[in-house]
C-alpha cells in the first residue's frame, strides 16, 4: 500500500534537517541516531547533495519539487517529487494525469511511488501551466472519485472484493482459476453492476479505495499547505533526470519494457520511448541494433553530411558554411555536396579555404580550421594565412573527432582512423575519453553491426525520433489493398514446395474450409505447392488426414473439408439435418456395429434395395457430415450416374462407392463441446487468415457467426495469446490477429508488382469476403469455378465460371493476361463472349487479347491452352 503519510512527513523532516545541518553534522547524526555505518551515511548525504545539485532543491516535508525534462525522443516527462508516500501520490497522479489529458488532447501516462509520481506527455511542443497539477483541497474527494472507476486499481480491488463475496465462483472446485479468466469475469461483472450505483460490492470497492488505499485527508492537507505557502513549490527544468526522478523512471521502464506479446512495431516503439541510459543501466545493455530503423540511419547520414540535395549551398558563402560544418573534403566530395568548382576556386582565391594534403590526397578545409588540422594531424599549411587562423588549439584532435561524430551516424574507430590515416588504437583512446566525458555515446547501434560503435548524443536522439516516427506510422492501420497482398503471402500462395510435409502445412491452414474436391485439387492446393493427388491419398490412408462432407451441391457433387487427425475431434462439425429413412438408418447401424465397411457389406444390410439407391443414401450421409472414407478417390468419380431400372444378377460396386466407409464419429461424445470447438475454430481461422474480422468469419459460414466466436477471441486477447486492434482500414473495430501476422501485414505496405491468380472462393482472395468488390461493370461473386487476377493486391480481372465473361478493373497489363493461360489449362479453354458487359470482340482489350493468343470465334474470342502456350513461347523467343 506504500508509505503512510506520517512516515513520509517524518522522512521529509529528516531530509530538511540533514540539509540544514551541513555535511559533518549530518554524518554524525546519521551514525549516532539513525544507526547507519560510515559508508551508508556518506551514501545518503551524497545522494541528497546530488539531488540538490540537479534541481536546486531537495523534496522534503516543506518542499515539493516539480521537475520537467525532455527524454531522448523529445517527449516531456514531468516528475512531482515529494516524500509523502504512495497513498498520497496515487490519487494525486490520477487527477493530475486527467487534467493534462484535457489540456493537451493526447494520452498522458502516469506512474507513482513513495517518492512522487511521473507523467509522460508525448507530441507536445510546450507544456501547459504546472499550476494545474495542484488540486483544490475542497474538491479533492470529488475529483478522485470521478477518476477512480476507470483506473486499474479500482478494477483490481473490485475483482478481489467480488471473489471474497463468492460472486466469481470457480468453475472446478479445488482448482485455481487463471488470473486472465478472473479478470475477464470480473470486468464483465463490473460492467453490469456499474448500472446499479448502490450495489454493495461496488460501494465497498469505492470505500476501500477512498479510505483504506488512498489517504485523501493527507492529500487535501498538502494542497491547503501549498495554497497557504506553508509548503513551497519549486519548478525546475533539467537536461537529465535528477536522482529521485530517475527512480521514478525505473518504475516506468519496469511497467512497459516486458510487453513481449506485442507485434514487432509496437515492441520497438515501446523500447524507443524508454530512456536509453536508464534502460542500459537496468539491463546492463546498450544495444539498439534491433530498434533503429535502417532507412532512418541512411536518411540522417545524407542530411548530416549535406549530401541531401535540398541542403546543398546556393552560393560561395553557403559552400564555406558546408566546409565549416563537415570538415575536410576532396574535390569529388565537395562536388557531391553541391559545391561547384567556381565557388571552390573563389574561396581559395580569397584565402577563406585552403588546400592541404591529408591521408594521401588533396583536400580543402576552411581557413578557420587550419590551426586545428595542423595541431591535430600535423598538416602542412600553405604560406600566407592570417595569424588569427594559426593560433594553438588545445586538444585539437579531440575537437576534430567531436565534429566527426556530430556529422556522422554511428561509426567505428576504424572509420575515423581511415579518414585521417591514424592508428586505430590512438583513435579508440580518444573516443573512450570522449565517451567518459559524455561527449559521445558508445554502444551497438546499426542493424547488423558487430564492433563497438560511437555516436554523438544529438545524432542518436535524432535517429531515435526518426525511427520512432517510422514505427508509429507502421502501427497505423494498413490500406485494404495491403491485406490483398498479405493473404497470399501468409498462406504460401506461389510456393513450389512439394512432399507430404508441405501438404500437411497447407491442410493445417485450410482445415475446416468447405469446398468441392474438384476445386480443391484443381485450384486451391496447386496454388500453394507442387501438388500431387497421390500425396493426399497417402495421408488419408495413413490416418494423418480425415475428410468430412459439408453439404451437397446438386445431386451428384458436394463440398468437403479436410482435417488433421489430431485436430479433427475439436473441429468436426456435428451432422447437419441428418436423413432419417430406413435405408439411412440401416447404413448407420451397420457402420456403428462393424466400423469401417465396404459398400458391398452396406448393400447386404439393406436387403431388397438396389445398389444405386444404397449408394445414393450413403452419399446423403456423407454430405450430412456423418460418414467418411479411408480414401478420397471415390469423390473423384462423382458425376452423373447411369441408372439401372432393373437389378441384374450381379453388379460391380461403382467407383464412387469404393473404399471403406465409416462414421465420422461413432458417438456424439467423440465430438468436442461447443466451447472447445469454438476455441479450436478460432485458432484455425487465425492460422488461415492471420487477421480475423467480422467479414472473414461471415465468409467462412461459421455457425452463430462472429457473435459466437467473439467471446473466444476476446478471451484469447485478454490472456495475451493474440492481439486486438485496428490493423486494416475499413474492416471494423473488432479485429483480432496473431502477433506474427501483424508484423507480416505491415511488411506488405510497399506495393509489389506481382500478379496472383486465385480461385474466387480461395481464402487467400479477400475480395467479396473481407473486402468489398471494387467497382466493376458487372456482378462478381465468390462462385466455384470463377477466378480472380490480382496485381500488387489490386483486383484486375474477374473470370466468370466457364470463362464466358470477364470483368476488368483498372489498367490491365500483359502480366495480368498471362494468367489467363493458366485458367485455360485448368478449364480446357476460355470462350469469352463478353468483357465488361460488351461483346468481347468489340471491347478495347480485344487487340491485346489477340496478341496474347486469342482468336475470333462465332461468340467472341476463344483461346486453347496449346495456342496460348505457343503464343507465349513465341513472345519469349522460344518459337
Amino acid at each position: 500500500m506504500g508509505r503512510p503519510f506520517e512516515v513520509g512527513a517524518a522522512v521529509g523532516a529528516l531530509v530538511r534537517e540533514l540539509r540544514a545541518a551541513g555535511e559533518p553534522a549530518a554524518l554524525e547524526r546519521l551514525r549516532s541516531r539513525a544507526g547507519l555505518d560510515e559508508r551508508a551515511a556518506r551514501n545518503l548525504v551524497a545522494h541528497l547533495a546530488d539531488q540538490a545539485a540537479a534541481t536546486g532543491a531537495v523534496p522534503d516535508d516543506r518542499t515539493v519539487v516539480v521537475e520537467r525534462f525532455r527524454d531522448q525522443l523529445g517527449d516531456w516527462r514531468v516528475c512531482v517529487l515529494t516524500p509523502f508516500g504512495a497513498r498520497v501520490h496515487a490519487p494525486w497522479s490520477l487527477v493530475a494525469a486527467q487534467r493534462l489529458r484535457d489540456v493537451v488532447g493526447s494520452d498522458v501516462q502516469a506512474i507513482h511511488s513513495d517518492d512522487g509520481f511521473a507523467l509522460r506527455i508525448a507530441e507536445v511542443d510546450r507544456l501547459p501551466d504546472m499550476a494545474g497539477l495542484f488540486l483544490d483541497p475542497d474538491t479533492v474527494v470529488a475529483e478522485v472519485t470521478e477518476q477512480l472507476e476507470g483506473s486499474s486499481m479500482f478494477a483490481s480491488r473490485f475483482r478481489e472484493n467480488a471473489a471474497r463475496a463468492l460472486l466469481l465462483p470457480r468453475r472446478r472446485p479445488g482448482q485455481r482459476t487463471p488470473l486472465w479468466q478472473q479478470r475477464q469475469r470480473s470486468a464483465g461483472l463490473l460492467q453490469i453492476v456499474s448500472r446499479h450505483p448502490s450495489f454493495p460490492i461496488l460501494v465497498e470497492t469505492y470505500r476501500e479505495c477512498l479510505r483504506d488505499v488512498f489517504d485523501l485527508d493527507a492529500l487535501a492537507g498538502i494542497m491547503r499547505a501549498v495554497r497557504a505557502r506553508q509548503v513551497r513549490v519549486v519548478e525546475v527544468e533539467t537536461a537529465q533526470p535528477s536522482p529521485v526522478a530517475s527512480s521514478l523512471l525505473f518504475e516506468y521502464i519496469a511497467k512497459y519494457m516486458y510487453d513481449g506479446d506485442a507485434p514487432l512495431a509496437e515492441r520497438r516503439a515501446h523500447a524507443l520511448s524508454l530512456d536509453r541510459e536508464l534502460l542500459a543501466e537496468l539491463l546492463g545493455s546498450d544495444d539498439l541494433r534491433e530498434l533503429l530503423d535502417p532507412n532512418a540511419i541512411d536518411a540522417t547520414e545524407l542530411e548530416l553530411q549535406r549530401l541531401d540535395e535540398t541542403l546543398h549551398p546556393r552560393d560561395a558563402d553557403g559552400a564555406l558554411d558546408v566546409m565549416r560544418l563537415v570538415g575536410d573534403l576532396s574535390d569529388e566530395e565537395a562536388a557531391a555536396r553541391g559545391i561547384t568548382a567556381v565557388w571552390r576556386d573563389e574561396l581559395l582565391g580569397t584565402r577563406r579555404v585552403v588546400r592541404v594534403r591529408l591521408a594521401g590526397e588533396q583536400r580543402v578545409i576552411a581557413a578557420d580550421d587550419a590551426g586545428r588540422y595542423r595541431d591535430a594531424l600535423g598538416v602542412a599549411l600553405p604560406p600566407g594565412l592570417a595569424a588569427a587562423h594559426l593560433g594553438l588549439t588545445a586538444d585539437a584532435l579531440s575537437a576534430l573527432v567531436r565534429r566527426y561524430a556530430r556529422t556522422h551516424v554511428p561509426f567505428v574507430a576504424a572509420d575515423v582512423a581511415m579518414r585521417w590515416a591514424l592508428p586505430v588504437g590512438g583513435v579508440t583512446e580518444i573516443l573512450t575519453t570522449l565517451t567518459r566525458d559524455g561527449d559521445i555515446i558508445a554502444g551497438h547501434f546499426r542493424p547488423g553491426g558487430g564492433d563497438r560503435e560511437y555516436c554523438h548524443p544529438e545524432v542518436l536522439q535524432r535517429l531515435r525520433r526518426r525511427s520512432l516516427a517510422a514505427l508509429r506510422r507502421e502501427v497505423e492501420a494498413v490500406p485494404a489493398q495491403t491485406l490483398a497482398r498479405f493473404l497470399p503471402a501468409w498462406q504460401g500462395v506461389g510456393s513450389d514446395a512439394r512432399g507430404p510435409d508441405r501438404l500437411m502445412e497447407v491442410i493445417t491452414q485450410l482445415q475446416g474450409m468447405a469446398v468441392a474436391l474438384s476445386v480443391l485439387e484443381r485450384d486451391i492446393l496447386p496454388a500453394r505447392m507442387a501438388y500431387d493427388g497421390r500425396l493426399l491419398d497417402e495421408l488419408i490412408a495413413a490416418g494423418e488426414v480425415v475428410w468430412q462432407g459439408r453439404g451437397a451441391m446438386g445431386r451428384d457433387d458436394g463440398r468437403i473439408a479436410l482435417f488433421l487427425r489430431s485436430d479433427a475431434g475439436r473441429l468436426l462439425a456435428p451432422p447437419s439435418d441428418p436423413p432419417q429413412s430406413d435405408v439411412h438408418a440401416a447404413i448407420r447401424t451397420r457402420l456403428r456395429e462393424r466400423g469401417a465397411t465396404f459398400a458391398r457389406d452396406l448393400l447386404d444390410a439393406c436387403p431388397g434395395v438396389p445398389l444405386d439407391e444404397v449408394v445414393d443414401a450413403l452419399y446423403d450421409l456423407v454430405w450430412a457430415g456423418e460418414v467418411t472414407n479411408d480414401t478420397i478417390q471415390p469423390l473423384r468419380f462423382l458425376g452423373p450416374v447411369r441408372r439401372h431400372p432393373r437389378r441384374p444378377l450381379m453388379r460391380l460396386v461403382p467407383p464412387r462407392a469404393q473404399g471403406r466407409w465409416s462414421l465420422v464419429a461413432s458417438s456424439r461424445e467423440e465430438l468436442a463441446g461447443a466451447t472447445e470447438r469454438g476455441v479450436a475454430l478460432a485458432q484455425t481461422l487465425l492460422q488461415r487468415h492471420g487477421v480475423v474480422t467480422r467479414e472473414a468469419v461471415a465468409a467462412e459460414n461459421v455457425p452463430g457467426g462472429f457473435a459466437a466466436l467473439y467471446p473466444v477471441l476476446r478471451a484469447m486477447e485478454e490472456s495475451g495469446r493474440i492481439r486486438r486492434g485496428y490493423f486494416v482500414e475499413g474492416c471494423g473495430a473488432a479485429q483480432f490477429a496473431l502477433a506474427g501476422a501483424v508484423d507480416g501485414l505491415r511488411s506488405q505496405r510497399a506495393p509489389v508488382a506481382t500478379t496472383v491468380l486465385l480461385a474466387a472462393i480461395d481464402p487467400a482472395n479477400p475480395y467479396g469476403a473481407v473486402l468489398p468488390w471494387p467497382k466493376l461493370a458487372g456482378r462478381a461473386a465468390r462462385a466455384s469455378g470463377s477466378f480472380v487476377v490480382m496485381h500488387g493486391g489490386e483486383l484486375r480481372l474477374y473470370i466468370e465460371r466457364g470463362g464466358r465473361s470477364m470483368l476488368t478493373c483498372g489498367e490491365v497489363g500483359e502480366h495480368d493476361l498471362e494468367a489467363l493461360s493458366t485458367v485455360a489449362a485448368r478449364i480446357g479453354r476460355i470462350d469469352l463472349q463478353s468483357i465488361d458487359g460488351e461483346p468481347a470482340a468489340a471491347h478495347p482489350l480485344a487487340p491485346t487479347l489477340r496478341e496474347a493468343g486469342f482468336v475470333p470465334s462465332p461468340r467472341g474470342l476463344v483461346v486453347y491452352p496449346q495456342r496460348q502456350g505457343a503464343a507465349h513461347a513465341r513472345a519469349d523467343g522460344r518459337g
